[in-house]
This record gives C-alpha cells, structure tokens and sequence, in this order.
C-alpha cells in the first residue's frame, strides 16, 4: 500500500463528518469478531467510522492504530472516542462520476 499523501488525507477528512458510525468497540475490545466485522465493512465502503464504547481500556489513538494495523487500513482521524479508517479496495468497480463507496 503507498502511502496517501496530506491532501488525499484531508479529502477523507472532509468526507468523514458526514458518516455515521458503523462498527463499534464494546465490552469485548479488540476480537475477532470486531475484525471480521470491520474487514467486511472495509471491503464494501472503503471509508469507516468507529464508535470506541466506555468500557475500553486504552486511548482512542491507540485503539485506532490497533484496529488499522490488524485489518491492513489506515488510520483517518480520531475524535474523542470515535476513530476513522480507510483502506481502499481494487475490486470495486469505478466509473467517470460515480460517488465513492462510502456515499453510495
């Protein structure tokens, strides 16, 4: 994966205030469950928001990175316990026009 460059970064940034938490950390923590569900939601929106609940030990940047780490992503921003990911995703098909996977 190369590595995304500020502007690139800061388009996603842009397009992370509109989403709504997706996956989200409970009481488990990091399973793998929370994995699975989360390279699912990679695989079909690209762009990810993550809700970090209360009971997780740790801070949010940390848990970011874990989670990104684990699922070959990266890490977007990190508001209080809410985290973004992205990692794009070749086999979606794109057209001229088309809105990208996470505003479908």
């Amino acid at each position: 994966m190369t590595a995304m460059t500020g502007k690139e970064r800061a388009l996603l940034r842009a397009d992370c205030n509109a989403l709504k938490a997706t996956v989200h950390v409970g009481a488990q923590g990091l399973s793998g469950s929370l994995f699975r569900s989360l390279d699912d939601t990679l695989r079909t929106h690209e762009l990810v928001k993550v809700q970090i609940g209360k009971p997780v030990e740790g801070s949010a940047r940390d848990l970011a990175n874990q989670l990104a780490a684990k699922v070959g992503a990266e890490v977007i921003q990190v508001i209080g316990k809410t985290c973004t990911v992205y990692r794009h995703n070749p086999d979606i098909e794109r057209k001229y026009g088309d809105l990208p996977p996470w505003k479908r």
